[in-house]
C-alpha cells in the first residue's frame, strides 16, 4: 500500500477533519513531517517557539530539568497528541523539552500557518479552547494527585491521563508504554509502579502485558483513590 501522506495524516485529526478541503491542502503544504530517534530532543528549552507540534506516531515526554540536574516529566503524549498552542498563543520562548521515548514521527505546523488558522477558521478556534481546557485539567488532576493521594492513586490518575480521550483521540484501550515512564510522570520508582500496576489490575481496572497496558475500565480509574 502506498504510504499516507502528510494530508492524509492531518484529515484524521480532529481539528484537521474539521477544516474545509483547501484549507487542509495549505496546511500540508506548509507543514514538514520529522523523525526524531528515540531519545532525541523534539524541542529544547529556550528556543524560539516556531511551530505547534504534533505526534504522528511514537510517544514523547514533556519535561523540565534544572542546571543539577535534577528533572520532572510534566506528561508523556502518545499518537495523536498535539502540544505547543499556549507557547505560541504567548510568544514565548520554550519553556519545557520534549524529548522522543521511541522513535517518533513528528508534524510541525509553522507559526505562520497556526496564526493564518486562527485568523480564517471557527472550527480551528474552537478545537484549540477545548484542548487548552482539556490541558489545563489535566495538569490540574496531576497536581491533586501528588499531593493528596497515595502512590496506587497516583500512578491511577497518570494511566488515566494517558487515556484522554480528547487530547489524544484514537489511541483505543491498549498503549504501549513502560513502568519506567509511567514513573517520570508519577513522580515515583518504577519497582513502586509495578506494585501499584499489579493492584489496579486486581481491581479489574486494568491489565499489565510485556511493555503495555490494557484498560478495563477508564471511569473506574479516574475515580480510584478518591
Amino acid at each position: 500500500m502506498p504510504a499516507e501522506t502528510l494530508e492524509q495524516a492531518l484529515s484524521a485529526t480532529r481539528w484537521g477533519a474539521a477544516l474545509a478541503p483547501e484549507q487542509l491542502a495549505r496546511v500540508a503544504a506548509e507543514s514538514a513531517e520529522v523523525v526524531v530517534p528515540a531519545n532525541g530532543y523534539v524541542c529544547r528549552t529556550g528556543e524560539p517557539v516556531d511551530a505547534w507540534l504534533g505526534v504522528l506516531d511514537g510517544l514523547v515526554k514533556m519535561m523540565i530539568s534544572t542546571p543539577s540536574g535534577r528533572a520532572s516529566t510534566f506528561t508523556n503524549i502518545p499518537a495523536g497528541g498535539w502540544f505547543g498552542e499556549g507557547s505560541l498563543l504567548k510568544t514565548e520562548a520554550r519553556r519545557y523539552d520534549v524529548v522522543a521515548l521511541r522513535e517518533s514521527r513528528i508534524v510541525r505546523v509553522p507559526r505562520r500557518t497556526f496564526e493564518w488558522l486562527l485568523n480564517t477558521s471557527i472550527p480551528f478556534n474552537r478545537f484549540l479552547l477545548v484542548q487548552i481546557n482539556e490541558r489545563l485539567g489535566q495538569f490540574i488532576g496531576m497536581l491533586e494527585a501528588q499531593r493528596l493521594h497515595d502512590p496506587d492513586a497516583r500512578v491511577a490518575r497518570c494511566v488515566a491521563g494517558l487515556f484522554n480521550p480528547i487530547l489524544y483521540p484514537g489511541i483505543g484501550k491498549k498503549l504501549e508504554v513502560s513502568q519506567e515512564e509511567i514513573g517520570y510522570l508519577a513522580g515515583i520508582s518504577r519497582q513502586r509502579v509495578n506494585q501499584a500496576l499489579q493492584t489496579l489490575q486486581q481491581a479489574g481496572l486494568i491489565r499489565v502485558e510485556y511493555g503495555a497496558i490494557v484498560i478495563e475500565d477508564l471511569a473506574g480509574l479516574r475515580r480510584y483513590g478518591a
